[in-house]
């Protein structure tokens, strides 16, 4: 039975490895990121991935750089005939690219060659994307720049956030990996390159990402809102402190002109916080004032100062 190594690191990841077992596919180990600090206590939490494998009694490595030799030394121990990676988190050296006769594969979150990196699962819905999808290529030593070996498309809708879509793409990665994995553990198989004139990146999300810029349309702050969601939130400044937003309403097409500055906020009732922006207004549902965990609206006009006139960013 070959002999595989799987990388990955978020829960994306773990539909994955769960596909590779479920095919009765001799996993020896099972590589993922350092524990990190989570929270406000930051206490040192493992990975989903690494959760996953312990689950299954599978060996877990952890190193903190992927491209130093020992690190390489230590996986080439296993022996593997194939690797497979799925948001592992960072870029493979050759020398461990080689080790494996029948290559790496990767598991990838767009329709390559769109969106290459390490965001694009958030920045489709940010950039107001109408579909995306998952692309099993062969790992160079590049951004995400192997040849494709296949595809499959997901469809984005208003209702998708980052966490739903998340888990659409997990499932759709370790459908499509599944499918083709028999004929990957066969030999090397015929890929396309891909074409460098259509690339595009998602490089991974800064804070300047989160900031709301009210002077953008409806649309893309609602898109902007529900791609930071639930992980991080988009955020704006009130009284001078951090304000995120979590959840905005889908805006109206063609929605009236909100005749106040952007920012403004209009109004403020137990249903929304309507603020100005550019071409028109949003409506904010749920919210975080700083020092305070994220509410619906409906509690945090009960005892907030904001009123209408107020002014955010």
């Amino acid at each position: 039975m070959k002999r595989i190594v799987f990388m990955g690191t978020p829960q994306f990841a773990v539909s994955c490895l769960e596909a590779l077992l479920e095919s009765e596919c001799n996993v020896v180990a099972v590589v993922t990121q350092p524990d990190r600090p989570q929270g406000r206590k930051k206490v040192l939490t493992p990975s989903p991935v690494k959760e996953a494998a312990l689950k299954l009694h599978l060996p877990v490595l952890q190193p903190e750089r992927m491209r130093s030799k020992e690190a390489v030394e230590e996986l080439a121990s296993f022996h593997p005939d194939l690797i497979v990676t799925a948001a592992y988190g960072q870029i493979l050296p050759k020398s461990l690219l080689e080790v494996p006769e029948l290559g790496c594969v990767n598991v990838h979150g767009s329709l390559l060659p769109a969106y290459r990196g390490g965001a694009p699962i958030q920045r489709a819905i940010i950039n107001g994307e109408p579909k995306t999808g998952i692309t099993l290529m062969y790992m160079a030593e590049g951004l995400d720049t192997g040849d494709m070996i296949a595809k499959t498309e997901i469809e984005i809708t208003d209702e998708d956030t980052s966490g739903t879509l998340f888990e659409k793409m997990g499932e759709a990665g370790a459908s499509l990996l599944k499918k083709e994995l028999p004929r990957l553990l066969e030999s090397r198989v015929q890929a396309e390159p891909q074409n460098e004139e259509l690339a595009s990146y998602a490089p991974n999300l800064t804070r300047d990402d989160e900031r709301i810029d009210w002077t953008r349309s409806p649309r893309d702050i609602f898109n902007q809102v529900r791609g930071l969601s639930p992980f991080s939130g988009g955020y704006t400044l009130w009284n001078e402190e951090v304000f995120k937003v979590w959840e905005i309403e889908r805006p109206e097409e063609n929605g009236p002109e909100a005749g106040a500055a952007p920012g403004t906020v209009l109004d403020i009732n137990h249903k929304a916080i309507v603020v100005a922006c550019g071409g028109g207004a949003v409506r904010l549902t749920k919210v975080q004032p700083a020092g305070k965990k994220a509410m619906p609206v409906s509690d945090f006009v009960r005892g907030t100062a904001m009123q209408a006139g107020a002014v955010l960013g």
